[in-house]
C-alpha cells in the first residue's frame, strides 16, 4: 500500500489477536512499529516476532502519565509519528460477563469500561496529534464495535463506550482534518483465532448463522482496513465508521431463519 514505508505506528493493545496482527501487517508494508500493551510480555512477543522494525513499550491506557510516556518514547526512539491504531481494549470474558442490563451492571463495571474505552483512546489522541502535526499530519485508525450500532441482550457498557468511539473519531476528525489528520473508525464484527472459537464456540455457531460470509472473521481482517486506512490509498476517507463484520448487520433481523426456510422442503 502507499505511503506506509518508513512511517511510524503505534498499535495499542498490539499483543492481543487484533493488534499483534495489526502491528505485524503494518511493518509488513515497511512501517516501524510500537507495540503497546498493558501486558509487557504480550506486546515483547509480538515485538519479537516482527524484528528489527518492531519495539514493544508498556503502557497502561488508563494513566495519563503512562499515554504520555508512551507517545514521548516513540518519538524519542523512532524519531516521529504517523499512525496511531487505538486497539487496546476490556476483553476478559468474566469481567464483561458482569456488564449486562442498565439495572444490574455494577457502576464499577460501568465507570472501569468508559475509562479503558473512551478515555483511553481520547488521552492517546490527545497526545498523538501534535506530534503527527510536526510531521504535517497522521492516520488514527480506532476499533470500535457493531455492538456501537445495534444493541444486543447484555453488554451495556461495552457498547455505549463504543458508541463513544464513533463519536470521538468524527470529532478529531472535524477538529483536525484540514491540519492532515485523518481519524477513522473500525467496527468489528465479531474476531476470533482458533483458541477463543474453541472457548465460545456455542457463541460462535450463532453468531455465523447471520454472516453472509462463508466464514468467521479473523485478526488479519481487521489488519488488512487497519493497513489501508492509514495509507495513502485512503486520503480521502475521514471520519468514517467501517464496519468489518461480515456483513452482518447489512441484512434483517429474520435473515438466517428465512434462509434456513428457503432451504427445507417447506421453502422449496
Amino acid at each position: 500500500m502507499r505511503g506506509l514505508q518508513n512511517k511510524v505506528a503505534i498499535v495499542t493493545g498490539g499483543g492481543g489477536r487484533i493488534g499483534s496482527a495489526t502491528a505485524t501487517r503494518l511493518a509488513e508494508e515497511g512501517a516501524r512499529v510500537v507495540v503497546a500493551d498493558l501486558i509487557a510480555e504480550a506486546g515483547e512477543r509480538t515485538a519479537k516476532a516482527i524484528g528489527a522494525n518492531a519495539i514493544a513499550i508498556p503502557f497502561d491506557g488508563n494513566d495519563p502519565d503512562s499515554v504520555a510516556n508512551l507517545i514521548h518514547a516513540t518519538v524519542e526512539h523512532w524519531g516521529r509519528l504517523d499512525i496511531l491504531h487505538n486497539n487496546a481494549a476490556l476483553t476478559d470474558l468474566k469481567f464483561l460477563d458482569r456488564d449486562q442490563d442498565v439495572v444490574s451492571t455494577p457502576m464499577e463495571v460501568w465507570d472501569q469500561t468508559m475509562i479503558g474505552n473512551a478515555r483511553s483512546y481520547f488521552l492517546t489522541a490527545k497526545h498523538a496529534v501534535p506530534e503527527m502535526l510536526k510531521v504535517g499530519g497522521g492516520a488514527i485508525i480506532n476499533t470500535a464495535s457493531g455492538a456501537a450500532l445495534v444493541a444486543e441482550n447484555a453488554r451495556i457498557s461495552y457498547g455505549s463506550s463504543k458508541g463513544a468511539v464513533v463519536t470521538l473519531t468524527k470529532y478529531i476528525a472535524t477538529h483536525h482534518g484540514r491540519q492532515g489528520i485523518r481519524c477513522n473508525a473500525i467496527s468489528p464484527g465479531l474476531i476470533v483465532n482458533d483458541a477463543l472459537a474453541a472457548e465460545i464456540s456455542e457463541f460462535l455457531a450463532v453468531s455465523n448463522r447471520q454472516l453472509i460470509t462463508p466464514r468467521p472473521g479473523k485478526p488479519d481482517d481487521i489488519a488488512a482496513l487497519v493497513a489501508f486506512l492509514a495509507s495513502e490509498d485512503a486520503e480521502f476517507i475521514n471520519g468514517q465508521n467501517i464496519c468489518c463484520d461480515g456483513g452482518i448487520l447489512a441484512h434483517s433481523p429474520a435473515m438466517a431463519d428465512v434462509l434456513d426456510m428457503a432451504e427445507s422442503e417447506w421453502g422449496k
